[in-house]
């Protein structure tokens, strides 16, 4: 019996799939737990369909993600500490602070999708990127100078 899988069945294939499988695991197991449904031509159609339009919205989120980092490749943001001695600093500057001053610029960023992979100590002028979608990042400038 052919089946369309509805979600991720480990050793048998990935959400979406078309498989045979014997009649009595699909009719028993497969089917009665939601994890696939019977391959008749309607459902094929309708699998098609939501191939096509999961394809168009990830290509519409990709263009619209690098436009975003377009725009924000553009941005520097400056963020005032107080340092010590050799230009060290007090604190440490982290991706909340850098989030909370692009939130101040207008660009409303989750500070999880800031990548530091460590905060910074130090006065200077650092490129920080930014992973907006899966595959775009875009790099932002940030001054750390002195109060």
């Amino acid at each position: 019996m052919q089946v369309i899988l509805k979600t991720d069945v480990d050793k048998l294939g990935r959400e979406g799939e078309l498989i045979t499988v014997a009649d009595g695991y699909a009719r028993n197991y497969l089917i009665p737990h939601r994890f696939a449904i019977e391959a008749t031509e309607k459902n094929r159609r309708n699998l098609e369909h939501e191939k096509k339009v999961e394809i168009d919205r990830a290509v519409k989120g990709r263009k619209d993600a690098e436009k975003f980092a377009s725009e924000l490749s553009g941005v520097s943001c400056t963020i005032r500490v107080q340092a010590g001695e050799n230009d060290r600093l007090f604190g440490s500057v982290t991706s909340i602070d850098i989030a909370d001053t692009l939130k101040e610029q207008g660009f409303s960023i989750d500070k999880r999708k800031i990548i530091l992979e460590e905060p910074i100590k130090e006065l200077g002028v650092f490129t920080v990127p930014v992973k907006i979608h899966q595959d775009v990042t875009a790099n932002i400038k940030v001054w750390v100078v002195k109060a």
